[in-house]
């Protein structure tokens, strides 16, 4: 018991010194951490809302289509609108992933440059076991988008060109030679919708993961001093 109030003494005592002399880096790596969590949770809201977006701008396509439609005009508009929300919010979507890769590339660059300065083996160890923990786990992010930003972007492409055509030829006839190409959008939608799941279940994953684990470096999985988690040594 005595041997391990030692032992503990010793690592805080450690743990204060290398505080002190890196102080800015910490408060640097935490601001980060949390920086990237937030533009994380962006992100999954931002999908969450292209799934209902794609809903409401398939509604409206469908309804635009319809062979009982009288007032295309009126259906159109409403479509025109709907494609303006999708196309905007698929850009933002882009630029949020973009910064989200960024903001993790960064953290964790950051979180292997300040473990490294550790001289004690087994802290530096344990940083590195941690950072490669997390670091699996964001990995299943670009995992699970495979395939996913090539169908969004087809399916933009697509409502976009149906909404130009229309614009020319907004008529029974042209409703009627344009309903295929529709249908076939709506479909791309729902797959979209499908595809995005993992991705928003990998993101909340990371996340909740770089909340509750070493935000910054040195950090042990629930936010303490990696000293913690070593084993105690018996007498």
């Amino acid at each position: 018991m005595r041997k391990r109030t030692k032992l503990l003494v010793f690592f805080g005592s450690l743990w204060i010194a290398a505080g002190s002399s890196l102080t800015g880096c910490a408060t640097t790596g935490t601001e980060r951490a949390t920086k990237t969590s937030n533009t994380m949770q962006t992100v999954e809201g931002e999908y969450r809302q292209v799934s209902l977006q794609v809903d409401a701008t398939n509604a409206s396509l469908q309804n635009l289509i319809s062979p009982e439609q009288t007032d295309l005009k009126k259906a159109f508009y409403d479509y025109r609108d709907q494609v303006d929300r999708m196309q905007k919010l698929g850009e933002q979507l882009d630029k949020h992933t973009a910064d989200m890769r960024r903001q993790g590339q960064e953290y964790f660059a950051e979180w292997e440059k300040q473990g490294s300065t550790f001289s004690n083996p087994r802290l530096r160890a344990l940083s590195e076991e941690r950072r490669a923990e997390l670091r699996q786990t964001f990995a299943r992010i670009p995992e699970a988008s495979i395939g996913v930003k090539g169908s969004l972007q087809s399916y933009l492409t697509d409502i976009g060109e149906i909404r130009k055509y229309l614009s020319n030829d907004l008529t029974p006839s042209g409703i009627e030679a344009i309903r295929p190409v529709a249908r076939k959008a709506m479909l791309e939608g729902e797959e979209l919708k499908i595809s995005i799941r993992p991705v928003m279940d990998a993101i909340d994953h990371a996340r909740r993961s770089l909340e509750q684990g070493g935000a910054g470096r040195g950090s042990a999985p629930g936010g303490g001093p990696i000293w913690e988690e070593l084993p105690a040594e018996t007498d």
